[in-house]
């Protein structure tokens, strides 16, 4: 045990040795929050959108004057010309084409169905999903005021009709930042975890200095927890500083349980400084382990469900995240912050990330090479 606390130790000295590392251990939180987390939304405001209003009655200029009521829609161009509004989609002008024909106002005085043409830019199918679900939301609120205001209302028959309540659960305002900030957490302790360890250790190798303790009576497994333990300090002081940040900056809800938060935590650094050093084992320099280090945690976190729903994966990408120790404290930091979830809630993404953990931490000690 005492030698493995004089490795932390020394561990420790190297690490604030570097005055770089040391400042950016405490800046890349601050900075990667305040950031990342009002910058990364599925949110979409500010559609522009070109009409062409074919009619110039007094029911499309109510219809525009919805959408122009609308937070969604910014209504950029108004033209005659189907050609011209096709080429404003066609130079990113615009991103959606209402097209309201002549007769328009006159089949809604007359009780028949109107039609309109609505043409949306589908690059992006969840932009264009979206604006045509704010459009529908539009038009709906338009013929409910049609209704309303009508227009021979006295031979509406009233039809039976279901009435439905919605709420929102864990999340009523539908505030995206609640949504991304438990990821965003998850990929802070990550990038701390998984570059510094790996790079400390492959440095070592660079300037020797690993080939001094090689020589020693150190066993392997000393070496390698004393390797993890600064960085998994560090990575739970991290994670605390970008919680606070969290509730001053964006008034995040805390449901759960920190300490349970925190535990998962703890076993999820296990597991990437066990991955992060078994890498460097085989990385010969630190632009080696980079290039490997960055390629797994693009992967892993991309497939992690941060950005996409993880069931919405096909069934090899569900599978490949087993092994993904992103994926299981992406579900608990969620679970606990929003849902308030216990540990018996979870215990499955901690069993899982302990096994991962096991194994990546025993992978490592087995591949470590005590040669001089």
């Amino acid at each position: 045990m005492r030698t493995i606390l004089y490795l932390i130790r020394k561990e420790f000295i190297q690490i604030f040795r570097n005055k770089f590392i040391s400042k950016a251990i405490f800046a890349v939180p601050i900075v990667q929050m305040l950031i990342l987390v009002p910058a990364i939304t599925f949110e979409i405001k500010n559609i522009n959108l070109a009409i062409i209003d074919q009619d110039m009655t007094l029911e499309s200029r109510g219809l525009i004057s919805k959408l122009e009521g609308s937070t969604f829609f910014n209504i950029t161009y108004s033209t005659f010309s189907e050609e011209k509004a096709n080429d404003l989609l066609h130079r990113n002008k615009c991103n959606l084409i209402l097209s309201i024909p002549s007769g328009f106002g006159e089949d809604i005085i007359n009780g028949k169905p109107a039609r309109i043409l609505a043409s949306i830019d589908a690059i992006n199918a969840s932009t264009a999903q979206l604006s045509w679900a704010y459009l529908n939301g539009v038009i709906r609120d338009y013929n409910i005021d049609l209704l309303n205001e009508n227009i021979s209302i006295s031979k509406i028959v009233p039809q039976p009709r279901i009435e439905i309540t919605n709420r929102y659960w864990y999340n009523e305002s539908l505030n995206y930042k609640y949504y991304m900030l438990p990821g965003i957490l998850v990929i802070l302790v990550t990038a701390i975890g998984f570059l510094l360890a790996g790079l400390n250790m492959v440095r070592e190798k660079e300037i020797g200095t690993i080939e001094q303790i090689n020589v020693t009576p150190v066993r392997k497994y000393h070496f390698i927890i004393a390797k993890m333990v600064p960085f998994l300090l560090i990575g739970l002081i991290d994670l605390a500083l970008g919680l606070l940040i969290g509730k001053l900056a964006f008034n995040i809800p805390f449901e759960g349980s920190i300490a349970l938060m925190f535990m998962g935590a703890t076993i999820f650094l296990i597991a990437v400084l066990g991955l992060a050093l078994f890498i460097s084992t085989f990385s010969g320099t630190q632009q080696q382990y980079m290039f490997v280090a960055f390629f797994c945690m693009i992967v892993f976190i991309l497939m992690s469900g941060i950005f996409t729903p993880y069931e919405s994966m096909p069934q090899w990408a569900q599978d490949f995240n087993l092994i993904n120790p992103v994926t299981y404290l992406i579900r608990i930091n969620r679970m606990v912050m929003l849902k308030g979830s216990t540990i018996y809630d979870i215990s499955t993404e901690l069993y899982s990330l302990a096994v991962i953990a096991i194994l990546f931490t025993a992978l490592a000690v087995r591949r470590y090479r005590k040669t001089a």
